[in-house]
C-alpha cells in the first residue's frame, strides 16, 4: 500500500517519513548555494544587458551605465528589505503567492503564482544558456555544439536535485564560493588599474557600439534600466522556501537573504565601476565579464578561472528555480489549483513531480530556442516584478492589519517597493513587448486560466464524493471476486487464495479465441483444473477476436447487470520479476486487463504482485 491516500477534491496528506531532522534542512550558508545562484549569477549578464542598450547611443550612452547601475542596487535594496519582511510574516513559504492569498484575493493570488512559475521555468532556461555563452567565450569551437551542451548540463543538476536540496546545496557551495571570490577579485585588482592590461579577450571581435553617438533620452534609460533588472531575478526565492531551512527557519532565511542582497550589490557596482573605468565596449560573441576579467587579471590562468567559475555558476544558477518552484507548486496543489501528485515528497524531502515538471518544460524551451541566450532573455524578468508588485502590495495590508511595533515603517516600505516593481514591470514589459514579451503576456492569464479549471474540476469531484460531509456507515455487500486466468501455474494458486480470502464466491474466468490451437489450448486447461479441483468453476469467455480485456469487461457488465447489490473485484495475477530488465519479457496481459475493466465497468481491481526470487 501507498504510504499515503489522496482523494480526489481534497489535498494531500502525506505521511513523513521517520526522519525529518535537520539533516535535511538548509543552513544559511547552504541555503545562499542553493537558493540564491540565480541572482548572484545574473551579475554576468545584468551589467551586459545595460551596456548593449547603452552602445546604442555611443561612447557617450556608456557614460550612464553607473548611475542605471546604481538605481537598479536602489531597488535591490528595497526588495530585500522587504523579502525579509516576507520572510518574518509568512515562515510557511510561498512568497508572493502566501501575500496575495492572505491579503490580496484568490484570483491576485493565482496571477503571483502563475507569474512566478513562468520566471521560475525561464530562469532554467537562460541560466543554462548563459553558462554556455561563458563557456563558448572562451572555447569559441564549441560554440556550435551548446543545445546539446545545454541540455546534459540540465540533466546534471535535475539529478542532483532529485536526490535532495541539502545534497544540491553541498555540491554547488565550492562553485559558488569560487564564483563570488573571483568576481570580487576582479573588482579589487582592477581598481587598481589605471588602464587595462589586456585587450585580447575582444581582439578580433567587431564592437556592437554606434558609430553615431544619439542622445541620451528617458526611453534609452528606461529600456537601459529594464534590461539590468533581470539582474533582480531569484531575490525571491528565499522567501517562497523557507520551509526548506533549519529552525528557526525564518531567521536563516532572512540572513541568506540580506547575504544576497548585500553580495550582488556589491558585485553589480564594481563591474558597473570598472566598465566605465576601463571605457569598455560590447563586443560581438565575447561576454562583457570576459572583457572585464581581461582588463583586470590578464589574458592568462586568472582570465580562464573567472570564464570557468562564470560558466559553471551560470549553468547551476538553474538550481534556484529546483529549489523554489517545487515548493511552490506544492502549495498550489495543497489548494487544487495543480494535481494533488505535486504534493507528494519522496524520501529525501524532494517534490520529485515538481523537479521533473520544471526539467521537461525547460528542456522545451532550450530545443524551441536553440541554445541561445539572446532568444530567452525578453521574456525573463516580467514574471519576477508582477510577483514583487503583488507581494508588497499585499505586505502593505498585512501590516496595516496587523500593526505592531513600527508598522508604518514597514508599511512604508512595502509601498515603496510595490510601487517601484510597478513601474518596473510596465517598463520592462513595453520595452521589451516586440521583442517576445507579449508571450509572457498571453501565457501569463492562461497559466491562471489553467489553475482556474483545475479546481473547479477538484471541486466537481469533491462535490460528488461528499467531501465535508459526513458519509452513510460502512455496510457489508456480498461479494464475487473474478481471477483471470490463462494456465495452472503457482501463481494461478497463489491467486486464487487471495481471492478466497477476499470474497463470498470466487470464478476463474479465461478468454477463448476461436482459433483452434486457442481452443485444444482452453480445452487442456479446462480438463487440468478439474483434475486439479480448487474448488473454484472455471469459466469459459468466447471471443470472436483477439482480445483479453474487453470479454472480462463484458463478462463482468452481464454479472453486475444480474446481481444487483454484489460488489464484483476483479483480481489480477501478475509476476513481479526479480530484475529491472526482465520487465520487458512480460505479455502485459494484466495492464490490457485492468485498463480495460476499470475504463468500461464499475468494478473494484485488485493487482496481485508474486514476486520470483533471484538465484
Amino acid at each position: 500500500m501507498s504510504a499515503m491516500t489522496t482523494e480526489p477534491g481534497t489535498a494531500p496528506r502525506a505521511e513523513e517519513p521517520p526522519d525529518t531532522g535537520a539533516r535535511h534542512k538548509l543552513t544559511a550558508v547552504t541555503g545562499l548555494a542553493a537558493l540564491s545562484l540565480d541572482a548572484m549569477a545574473s551579475v554576468a549578464y545584468g551589467p551586459e544587458a545595460i551596456v548593449l542598450v547603452l552602445a546604442a547611443a555611443g561612447s557617450y550612452g556608456l557614460g550612464f551605465t553607473l548611475p542605471v547601475t546604481v538605481a537598479i542596487a536602489a531597488l535591490l535594496a528595497v526588495l530585500v528589505a522587504s523579502y525579509r519582511q516576507v520572510i518574518a510574516a509568512f515562515p510557511d513559504g510561498g512568497g508572493s503567492y502566501a501575500v496575495a492569498k492572505a491579503h490580496l484575493g484568490r484570483r491576485a493570488s493565482l496571477v503571483a503564482a502563475a507569474s512566478l512559475v513562468l520566471d521560475y521555468v525561464l530562469n532554467v532556461a537562460v541560466a543554462v544558456t548563459a553558462g554556455m555563452a561563458a563557456l563558448t567565450s572562451a572555447f569559441p569551437e564549441l560554440y556550435g555544439e551548446r543545445l546539446w551542451l545545454c541540455l546534459v548540463v540540465l540533466v546534471l543538476i535535475t539529478a542532483v536535485n532529485l536526490r535532495g536540496i541539502v545534497d544540491s546545496a553541498r555540491v554547488f557551495i565550492v562553485p559558488t564560493i569560487v564564483f563570488i571570490g573571483s568576481i570580487l577579485g576582479l573588482i579589487a585588482v582592477g581598481l587598481f588599474r589605471a588602464a587595462p592590461v589586456s585587450t585580447e579577450a575582444a581582439a578580433g571581435h567587431a564592437s556592437v557600439l554606434a558609430d553615431n553617438a544619439i542622445t541620451v533620452g528617458a526611453l534609452l534609460l528606461l529600456k537601459a534600466f529594464a534590461s539590468g533588472c533581470s539582474a533582480l531575478t531569484g531575490v525571491e526565492a528565499i522567501a517562497n522556501a523557507v520551509p526548506s531551512f533549519r529552525a528557526p527557519a525564518a531567521r536563516r532565511a532572512q540572513r541568506a537573504e540580506v547575504a544576497l542582497g548585500a553580495l550582488l550589490g556589491v558585485m553589480l557596482i564594481g563591474l558597473s565601476v570598472l566598465i566605465s573605468r576601463f571605457g569598455l565596449q560590447p563586443a560581438e560573441g565575447v561576454t562583457v565579464l570576459a572583457q572585464l576579467a581581461d582588463a583586470s587579471f590578464g589574458h592568462n590562468l586568472a582570465f580562464y578561472v573567472v570564464q570557468f567559475a562564470t560558466m559553471v555558476l551560470l549553468a547551476l544558477s538553474a538550481n534556484t528555480s529546483f529549489g523554489g518552484l517545487p515548493v511552490l507548486l506544492k502549495l498550489l496543489a495543497r489548494d487544487n489549483y495543480l494535481p494533488h501528485v505535486f504534493g507528494l515528497k519522496a524520501d529525501r524531502q524532494v517534490h520529485r513531480h515538481g523537479v521533473l515538471a520544471l526539467a521537461a518544460v525547460s528542456a522545451a524551451l532550450l530545443v524551441f530556442s536553440g541554445g541561445d541566450t539572446n532568444t530567452l532573455v525578453p521574456l525573463f524578468a516580467i514574471g519576477v516584478f508582477v510577483g514583487f508588485t503583488i507581494a508588497q502590495t499585499g505586505m502593505v495590508l498585512h501590516w496595516r492589519e496587523v500593526r505592531g511595533p513600527l508598522w508604518v515603517g514597514k508599511a512604508l516600505l512595502n509601498g515603496l517597493g510595490a510601487v517601484l516593481t510597478g513601474v518596473s514591470a510596465v517598463v520592462v514589459t513595453a520595452t521589451k513587448f516586440h521583442d517576445g514579451a507579449w508571450l509572457i503576456v498571453v501565457a501569463l492569464p492562461l497559466l491562471v486560466v489553467g489553475f482556474e479549471c483545475i479546481h473547479r474540476a477538484y471541486g466537481r469531484i469533491g462535490e460528488r464524493l461528499g467531501v465535508g460531509r459526513i458519509p452513510e456507515p460502512p455496510h457489508c455487500d456480498r461479494s464475487l471476486v473474478l481471477v483471470p486466468v490463462s494456465s495452472l501455474t503457482r501463481l494461478t494458486s497463489e491467486a486464487l487464495t487471495a481471492a478466497v480470502s477476499l470474497g463470498d464466491e470466487v470464478r476463474a474466468v479465461t478468454v477463448c479465441h476461436p482459433d483452434p490451437d486457442d481452443r485444444e489450448q482452453t480445452e487442456a486447461l479446462e480438463r487440468d483444473w478439474a483434475l486439479w479441483n480448487p474448488g473454484v468453476p472455471l469459466i469459459r469467455v468466447a471471443s470472436a477476436r483477439r482480445t483479453v480485456g474487453r470479454p472480462i469487461a463484458a463478462y463482468v457488465r452481464e454479472l453486475a447487470a444480474a446481481r444487483p447489490g454484489t460488489r464484483i473485484t476483479v483480481l489480477i495475477p501478475e509476476v513481479e520479476p526479480a530484475r529491472l530488465w526482465q520487465r520487458v519479457l512480460q505479455n502485459q496481459r494484466g495492464a490490457v486487463v485492468a485498463h480495460a475493466v476499470r475504463r468500461d465497468t464499475d468494478a473494484v481491481i485488485c493487482r496481485l504482485r508474486f514476486r520470483l526470487q533471484s538465484h
